[in-house]
């Protein structure tokens, strides 16, 4: 005589695979945010080699975060640049790296001052709705590197010879961005927004990188910091100018965070902060000065 289960078994087989399910599910969303930490520190690596082909191009001189505003606008030729399939307004430095990736930011690269990317690879995989070049994911060390905005007639720090680089294993070439958000407390964040310029959106104004200590007569993103993005399971996305990529606590990159996850800018001692792997001499130097 065959006999079925019993209600009681059955109750029990279904217990037993909602438990296995229970623990499962975890490992597997660990398993795909693991992969997606994997794909983005892949992508930096990527861009930090074109990085490296952009100054052998360029007369050792390093990408700035921005081309700079010249007069005339559009109008410009000199505020056009190349980004690999086309001619593009005041490009960002990880768009101008479709040039030399061969991998292109744009469709059709345009005359305006803010395009989205229509190509995945310059996206980080854990934001992939952050499209905007200027609400970017990936932040650039720009206050050492390269930075060309205008004071009068004056550049802020540029150009910069990568021959000024000592220490490139120690030296942050970009990472990981939260923008200027970065300077608001974590429970008054607003969400992602493309086209946006609220400074305490996540993601505002992300495409360039603060150093951990800013001084009174160094740049900032805008009238507030910027600061990197611990959202690979608590950490942040690396590469370095030798091209190798790893993850890290912003504490391990030399910043420090108060008051609900703020980081920190002129509100704690110097001696809690330190430049020594964004200024390129492996030494905790002052970030350049605003021009007067």
């Amino acid at each position: 005589m065959r006999r079925g289960f019993t209600l009681i078994e059955l109750l029990v087989v279904i217990a037993i695979i909602a438990v296995l399910i229970g623990i499962l599910l975890p490992a597997l969303g660990r398993a795909r945010a693991s992969g997606r930490a994997t794909v983005c520190l892949t992508q930096l690596h990527q861009f930090s080699t074109a990085w490296d082909l952009y100054a052998d191009n360029n007369k050792d001189v390093m990408v700035p975060a921005r081309a700079p505003k010249l007069s005339g606008g559009t109008g410009n030729p000199a505020n056009m640049y190349d980004v690999g399939n086309g001619l593009h307004f005041r490009p960002t430095w990880i768009a101008r790296m479709g040039a030399y990736l061969g991998i292109y930011p744009f469709a059709e690269p345009l005359p305006v001052d803010r395009q989205d990317y229509t190509n995945k690879f310059f996206q980080c995989p854990e934001t992939p709705e952050w499209t905007d070049e200027r609400n970017h994911c990936y932040g650039y060390n720009y206050l050492f590197l390269g930075n060309s905005r205008l004071t009068g007639d004056k550049y802020r720090n540029f150009p910069v010879r990568r021959t000024k680089i000592t220490t490139f294993s120690n030296t942050v070439m970009a990472a990981d961005s939260m923008g200027t958000a970065a300077s608001t407390p974590k429970s008054d964040r607003h969400p992602y927004t493309n086209d946006g310029d609220d400074a305490a959106s996540i993601g505002n104004e992300g495409f360039g990188l603060d150093a951990p200590r800013l001084t009174p007569t160094s740049d900032r993103q805008t009238d507030v910091r910027g600061g990197p993005a611990d959202r690979h399971s608590r950490r942040i996305n690396v590469v370095f100018t030798d091209t190798h990529a790893a993850a890290f606590t912003p504490e391990a990159l030399g910043y420090g965070r108060i008051n609900d996850d703020v980081y920190i800018d002129l509100q704690a001692p110097t001696k809690d902060l330190s430049n020594k792997l964004f200024s390129g001499t492996g030494a905790d130097d002052d970030p350049p000065a605003v021009p007067k």
